[in-house]
């Protein structure tokens, strides 16, 4: 039980200092851009050694990618928690809104995200990384819808698409985020993205073609 116990204050503590080293870096590349900041900036802002920083990061890039890949882990734990009988369009919304809800439960955090997102869209090597994991989010999202329509992903075209087209939707809301935009109006801009997507994750699955 000691063991146990032990074990788990060493891994919030791991987690801890990863969240420090993150927060900082994610300061450091929303105020100065992505090819300004070094390794070293980092760890001397967040009062840590270049060696603690490389045993939880493999590069400046890593964080980001990380700080993406614990994004797409809250989005699809939501997805999954919404209620069976939503439609999708709306069950896709909220779980697509999970992070962007983050961002606005602090205020001071939220002008930060928005430009460590705008960071992410203009630096060529972060956009790409940010393109292959849509990909991964667009499996994951995919086998989620699958299973809540009871469809095979594999021969389905529903599922992909559908996943698809939320992506789309969220992608333009993170375009068209500006400097000075509140939770109201980020959740209007979310709101007309789904209105326009909406009929098609909606639309009654297609029966088989007869053969």
């Amino acid at each position: 039980m000691r063991s146990r116990a032990d074990n788990s204050l060493a891994e919030r503590k791991r987690q801890l200092v990863a969240d420090e080293l993150r927060d900082a870096a994610l300061m450091l590349l929303a105020t100065k851009g992505f090819d300004l900041v070094t390794v070293d900036d980092i760890v001397a802002a967040a009062g840590m050694s270049r060696r603690t920083f490389f045993r939880y990061f493999a590069s400046k890039e890593d964080v980001v990618v990380r700080f993406l890949a614990d994004t797409s882990a809250d989005i699809i734990t939501e997805l999954a928690a919404r209620p069976p009988a939503e439609p999708p369009s709306v069950a896709l919304r909220h779980a697509l809104w999970v992070p962007l809800a983050a961002c606005n439960d602090h205020p001071e955090h939220s002008e930060r995200a928005r430009v460590v997102v705008r960071l992410i869209l203009d630096t060529p090597a972060l956009h790409a990384r940010w393109l292959e994991r849509q990909i991964e989010w667009r499996t994951e999202l995919a086998a989620e819808l699958a299973n809540r329509r009871r469809l095979d992903p594999h021969t389905d075209p529903y599922p992909r698409m559908a996943a698809g087209m939320a992506l789309l939707a969220l992608d333009t809301v993170l375009q068209r985020w500006q400097p000075g935009d509140d939770e109201q109006h980020l959740a209007e801009l979310m709101d007309q993205a789904f209105a326009v997507v909406a009929p098609a994750l909606d639309a009654p699955a297609a029966s088989p073609a007869a053969g």
